[in-house]
């Protein structure tokens, strides 16, 4: 069976929590690892989309499987599409948008092209795509519903969080978002603190000494601002 309506979501609490955050923080709490490539980018960079993972595969170029996932997830869901990167067409436009919001989807990703661009940007229905391309899709060709996927390069279980801003999009397991969340709050209150450092002048960061010793650039008695000074 390709089309699955079974699926175990993350949490909605976990969602909502998720907001908070950046995609790029979410990112590096992850290991650095669930950023789509950085061909898939927000329509208007104040985009933004939360929530859980609707998988949709289709053939290049065809966008039947779209249409019925519309007609099958959840109000908050994202619907997430792995369209094979291809651009010679576009999976959704402006019609698809509206129909999307009004079932109360939270947002498209898209790892194709979309259409009706500068209707879309302006409005307030989040779309993410890989490029534009003013052709239409064929409407002929079976895909899969809500079977694991790949997109921008990053494997996507159905029920993962998504996460998007104007940097771009991040995908955390279901069953890692709870650890994940807690490390970006930490990693926040790093990033705050390290602000308030630079705006009372402490510019160098407590990493930097380490890992120059550890790239070979500096011994273990030398330390980099002092070499600096004495230049």
């Amino acid at each position: 069976m390709t089309v699955h309506t079974d699926i175990e979501r993350v949490a909605p609490e976990w969602v909502e929590r998720a907001r908070q955050f950046p995609a790029a923080i979410l990112a590096d709490v992850a290991g650095r690892r669930g950023g789509l490539s950085g061909r898939i980018k927000a329509l208007n960079p104040s985009m933004q989309v939360a929530g859980p993972a609707f998988t949709v595969e289709v053939r290049p170029g065809d966008n039947l499987m779209i249409h019925a996932a519309l007609m099958l997830a959840r109000p908050g869901d994202v619907i997430v599409v792995d369209g094979k990167g291809d651009l010679s067409c576009a999976l959704t436009g402006g019609l698809m948008a509206a129909h999307a919001k009004a079932a109360g989807i939270a947002g498209f990703v898209i790892d194709g092209a979309v259409r009706d661009v500068a209707e879309c940007a302006v409005a307030d229905f989040p779309i993410f795509a890989a490029g534009f391309n003013p052709n239409g899709p064929t409407k002929a060709v079976a895909g899969r519903i809500n079977c694991p996927i790949s997109a921008g390069a990053v494997s996507i279980a159905p029920g993962d969080l998504v996460v998007g801003d104007a940097d771009g999009v991040t995908v955390i397991p279901r069953l890692q978002v709870a650890s994940v969340l807690a490390q970006a709050q930490a990693k926040v209150d790093a990033e705050s603190a390290r602000m308030a450092e630079i705006a009372q002048g402490q510019l160098l960061p407590d990493f930097l000494n380490g890992c120059l010793r550890s790239a070979g650039l500096i011994s273990a008695q030398q330390d980099w601002q002092s070499l600096l000074a004495a230049k």
